[in-house]
């Protein structure tokens, strides 16, 4: 089934990659699904603009240089960035880039992701998106209490 068609279920957990780096894409993808979630990938902005605004997606992998020959180019990027943190509170969204110091949350929060991850350290993706989505669901494990305790009155 071609992956436009892929449906998704109320128990997938959909992930979604956006690199323009092909050995990027596959690491990540392959190690997404390593972790248990369903991957959908994508080559431009068009089609990450309309993934993202069809699928509520619990992590995304992006390359800081996607479809881009610059990061300010990067028009999928500046979208997350210029969202509503209510259109993107429960997405995990992890940023690789050759520029980026592993884990500095400094960087992170000027990018206004959860984590950075430098490409050279691709290797270490699957501990580091363990770590990047276990702590959002930590922070966020207080507002989540709340709206079900609304949502159940």
């Amino acid at each position: 089934m071609p992956e436009s068609f892929d449906f998704i279920s109320a128990t997938d957990r959909p992930a979604l990659v956006a690199c323009s780096r092909p050995a990027w894409t596959d690491t990540a993808k392959k190690i997404l699904q390593e972790l248990g979630y369903k991957v959908h990938s994508v080559v431009a902005h068009d089609e990450f603009n309309t993934r993202y605004s069809q699928i509520t997606y619990q992590v995304i992998v992006m390359d800081e240089l996607f479809a881009a020959n610059k990061s300010d180019e990067n028009l999928s990027l500046r979208a997350l960035q210029l969202m509503p943190m209510s259109q993107r509170r429960h997405v995990t969204i992890v940023l690789l880039g050759d520029k980026f110091q592993t884990l500095d949350s400094l960087q992170a929060f000027q990018q206004s992701v959860h984590v950075v991850i430098n490409g050279a350290e691709i290797i270490m993706l699957k501990p580091l998106v363990e770590k990047a989505v276990a702590d959002n669901d930590l922070f966020l494990h207080t507002l989540r209490d709340v709206q079900n305790r609304v949502a159940r009155s």
